[in-house]
C-alpha cells in the first residue's frame, strides 16, 4: 500500500531524529489524510495514535512502531500528562515520532497542550494540521456548515470540559442568540442538558438537527430530527458517539445534499428545502 501511491515530485519535508510531528488524522476516512500526514507516516519510527485513527491509516507506517493513547469517555484512558511526557521521552531517545490525532490536533484535541509541553522541554515539533470532523464528517452526511442563505457565522463547542461535564464557562444564552449554525462535538453524553439549555434561551423546538455518529467511516450513522426532539431520539435509537451535533437550518440541505444515498440510487428527498423558490444558480 505505502508504495503504491508514490508523493508527487517536490520538496517535502524530512522527519528528523528528536523531532515530533503533531499531525492530525481527519475524521476518519482514510482518504482524508493530507499529503503530509501520509508523508510522516511512512518516516516514522514511532506513531502515538488515538482512539478514533483508523487501523487503514496505520498501516500507512509498516516500519513504525505504534503506540495506543486513546481517550473514550467512561472508559480507562491515558492521562493526558502522561502522554505528553511520553512523547518528549521519545524523541529525546533519537525516535522519529508522529503523534497522530483524530481530526485536527488544534480542534477540541489537546494539541496545543502536547505542543507546547514539547516546546517547554526543548523538543522540535512540526504541526500538520488536518481535516474537522465538525466540517469533514457533516459535509460527507450531505450538510454544508455555511451555506449563504442560512448562516454567515458558525460556532463551534465542545460537549464537556476537563471535567467530563458541560462546560460552566460557556455562556448558552449568548450562544443560542448568536450561532446561525452550531456544530457541538462530544455532545452527546449531555445532549439534553445542551438542548435544554439552547431551548431557555429562545432557540425554536423545531430547529431543524442532526446527530452524525462515526462520521465518514462504514459505519456512519445519521439521525435529522429537532432541537425539542434531539434528545429523545437518540434515547429512542441505537446511536453510540463518536459523534457531531448540528444545530441550524443548514440541516435541512441534507435532503437535497445527501450525496451517499445519491451514490447508491437514491433520488433527492427535495430539490428546494429551505423553500428558495429558485434555482441554486439564481444566488
Amino acid at each position: 500500500m505505502t508504495d503504491s501511491l508514490p508523493l508527487p515530485a517536490g520538496t517535502w519535508p524530512t522527519l528528523e531524529p528528536g523531532w515530533v510531528w503533531l499531525c492530525g488524522a481527519g475524521p476518519g476516512d482514510p482518504g482524508l489524510l493530507t499529503l503530509h500526514a501520509i508523508n510522516g507516516l511512512r518516516q516514522a519510527d514511532v506513531v502515538i495514535y488515538d482512539a478514533l485513527v483508523q487501523k487503514a491509516i496505520l498501516d500507512w507506517a509498516p516500519q513504525a512502531e505504534h503506540i495506543y493513547a486513546g481517550k473514550r469517555g467512561g472508559k480507562p484512558s491515558a492521562k493526558q500528562r502522561d502522554i505528553s511526557l511520553r512523547l518528549v521521552d521519545l524523541a529525546r531517545e533519537g525516535k522519529k515520532v508522529l503523534r497522530l490525532k483524530g481530526g485536527d490536533p488544534f480542534v477540541f484535541g489537546r494539541g496545543g497542550e502536547e505542543a507546547q509541553t514539547l516546546i517547554q522541554h526543548g523538543v522540535p515539533v512540526r504541526i500538520i494540521p488536518g481535516i474537522s470532523a465538525g466540517i469533514g464528517g457533516l459535509a460527507y452526511a450531505g450538510i454544508p456548515v455555511t451555506h449563504r442563505d442560512v448562516n454567515q457565522s458558525v460556532t463551534f463547542v465542545t460537549g464537556h470540559d476537563q471535567t467530563g461535564e458541560t462546560p460552566s464557562s460557556l455562556n448558552w444564552k449568548a450562544i443560542a442568540e448568536g450561532a446561525q449554525v452550531l456544530v457541538i462535538y462530544m455532545g452527546m453524553k449531555h445532549v439534553e442538558r445542551i438542548a435544554n439549555a439552547l431551548l431557555d434561551a429562545g432557540r425554536p423546538a423545531d430547529e431543524p438537527c442532526a446527530v452524525v455518529c462515526s462520521a465518514t467511516t462504514p459505519d456512519q450513522q445519521v439521525l435529522e430530527t429537532t432541537l425539542g426532539r434531539m434528545a429523545a431520539d437518540i434515547e429512542g435509537s441505537n446511536l453510540e458517539p463518536p459523534a457531531i451535533l448540528c444545530v441550524g437550518r443548514s440541516v435541512l440541505m441534507r435532503q437535497v445534499l445527501d450525496w451517499q444515498a445519491l451514490m447508491q440510487g437514491a433520488r433527492p428527498r427535495n430539490l428546494d428545502p429551505l423553500g428558495r423558490g429558485r434555482p441554486a444558480e439564481n444566488a
